[in-house]
């Protein structure tokens, strides 16, 4: 299936995709996207996106970013990209966009390896919290989460800006909690 946004970025794809495949890695279609390897590792894949095109790096974390262009890529602790709306966007950071894809190929070749987070490691928001501390049925459910779920409920409530949200999130988590499934996990 192709990403919905790929006709809408289709010069920018490919103005990416020539300044990737120029630094001679192996283009391999993943996700429906261009992925671009070294010796069958990712380095790098363009993603189609609503508002923007973007190159990014699976362990741009990792690399120097002296143009300080690199975003990082919502919750995501490895990963890095850069966004555009342009092909001229593109070509005015063309020799930049090289020397990140060849950094991106000495960081894989030294086997180097972003250190990530351990879900233990990020602290559960209060208001999810107490609603834990309140019940302990809920707080046995929460504790038998894999890490990863119970890292969902984490971002979901903690990324609310104002307590009142932050709390009607924690209550609204409650019934998912109890089932046992992850926040962004469906019901089908």
């Amino acid at each position: 299936m192709k990403a919905p946004y790929a006709k809408k970025w289709r010069n920018e794809t490919e103005n990416l995709r020539k300044i990737v495949l120029d630094c001679d890695l192996v283009e391999e279609l993943k996700w429906g996207k261009p992925c671009f390897t070294y010796r069958r590792k990712n380095v790098a894949i363009i993603v189609p996106l609503k508002d923007a095109c973007a190159l990014s790096f699976f362990k741009g974390a990792l690399l120097k970013d002296p143009r300080h262009i690199l975003q990082k890529i919502g919750q995501v602790q490895a990963g890095r990209w850069i966004k555009f709306t342009s092909p001229k966007e593109i070509s005015a950071l063309r020799a930049t966009l090289r020397s990140y894809v060849y950094e991106a190929i000495e960081v894989e070749e030294s086997g180097k390896k972003v250190p990530l987070r351990k879900a233990s490691e990020y602290v559960v928001p209060e208001e999810l919290q107490a609603r834990l501390n309140s019940a302990s049925e809920l707080k046995a459910a929460f504790e038998a989460l894999t890490p990863g779920r119970r890292k969902s409920y984490i971002f979901h409530v903690s990324g609310a800006k104002q307590a009142k949200t932050r709390a009607a999130r924690a209550e609204k988590c409650v019934p998912m909690i109890l089932s046992g499934r992850g926040f962004n996990e469906r019901t089908d």
